[in-house]
């Protein structure tokens, strides 16, 4: 809070100069590089070239979508009816982040906070403690260069449950990334919450479709990363006239089809106890998937497919899955695509 309030009355240049600063600072490559590295060794998840290029590219998107904006003073006016809208900080801002993004997610809600003059600590996952502090620390010496003040940047250095709870509690608003439970503590907080919902899209190959140009952006989507993104496709439901044609162009970028069988022992692997997902599967690779599910691949395999079966609301593999593993249904009237 003490941190906050020097900011608070700041003129926008000098709230641009220190979100370019802290953001710039976390993004050089040679920091960029040491972030994505040990989000990698330390969880264990996803891809170090694609969090290499999320690291950074997501910052930059921020930058670009907030270039010019202003978040200081007089925002808008409307003189004939004499009302004007002034803009003013949150204050202090409580953000829990998840294992699948740990260096992205701060940076982004970092450079957020920082243009609209808020202070923000964060809460990372208990297995990427250290390369989202990383990450925050870049983030710290860059507004150190501006003379802003670094502890409008701050990490828990251990964040328990009970801990958790009571920065919730302290704080004037919650931003919740990552699983259910942490969305749902957010809510029940007793404070303004931003919760996301469950990520991954499905994907509608209609009759219209470029075949081979819709196997391509779905597979790059589905394996960036090891489908850590929101945005990687959980599903997709494919015209029957496009079937074989997304199949063989499925097949042609690795993508494995499971047997019945195997889509068993895959479910098997995915949830043990038939509700929650396995971490030992997330964001890891297809190879390192079928190896837990007791399943065999050829070797060139970068996602893992599988049939979904009717009604969706009795298929589990139409829930989140957090790895390269796709659902596949066909339908042939578009109505029955949208009940996918």
């Amino acid at each position: 809070r003490t941190a906050q309030a020097v900011v608070e009355h700041w003129p926008q240049e000098k709230v641009d100069e220190m979100v370019l600063a802290a953001a710039w600072e976390a993004i050089k490559p040679e920091n960029a590089a040491k972030c994505a590295d040990m989000a990698v060794k330390e969880t264990k998840m996803g891809v170090y070239e694609n969090k290499l290029a999320k690291h950074r590219n997501k910052v930059l998107g921020a930058l670009r979508d907030m270039a010019g904006v202003k978040t200081t003073g007089i925002v808008d006016e409307d003189k004939a009816k004499g009302i004007f809208k002034v803009i003013k900080p949150v204050g202090v801002i409580f953000a829990p982040t998840p294992c699948t993004n740990p260096t992205a997610t701060p940076m982004v809600k970092g450079v957020f906070a920082l243009k609209t003059r808020n202070a923000i600590i964060f809460a990372p996952h208990m297995i990427a403690r250290r390369c989202s502090t990383l990450a925050v620390d870049f983030m710290r010496k860059g507004l150190e260069k501006v003379g802003a003040p670094v502890d409008l940047l701050q990490v828990m250095e251990r964040p328990y449950i009970e801990d958790i709870q009571a920065l919730m509690a302290a704080a004037d608003l919650v931003i919740s990334t990552g699983g259910t439970q942490s969305v749902k503590a957010a809510y029940s907080s007793g404070k303004p919450a931003y919760g996301v919902g469950a990520g991954n899209s499905v994907s509608i190959v209609d009759e219209t479709a470029d075949v081979n140009d819709a196997a391509e952006k779905i597979f790059l989507s589905k394996t960036f990363d090891n489908a850590t993104s929101c945005s990687a496709e959980n599903s997709a439901v494919i015209h029957a006239s496009q079937w074989d044609g997304m199949l063989a162009g499925f097949k042609a970028r690795g993508g494995y089809l499971c047997s019945p069988e195997e889509k068993a022992k895959l479910k098997a692997a995915i949830w043990p106890d038939g509700e929650h997902i396995n971490d030992k599967v997330v964001a890891r690779s297809a190879k390192k998937i079928a190896e837990i599910a007791g399943i065999t691949v050829p070797e060139n395999t970068t996602f893992l497919m599988v049939l979904g079966e009717d009604p969706v609301s009795a298929e589990k593999f139409a829930d989140e899955k957090l790895s390269p593993v796709i659902t596949l249904w066909k339908f042939t009237a578009f109505n029955e695509a949208l009940d996918y």
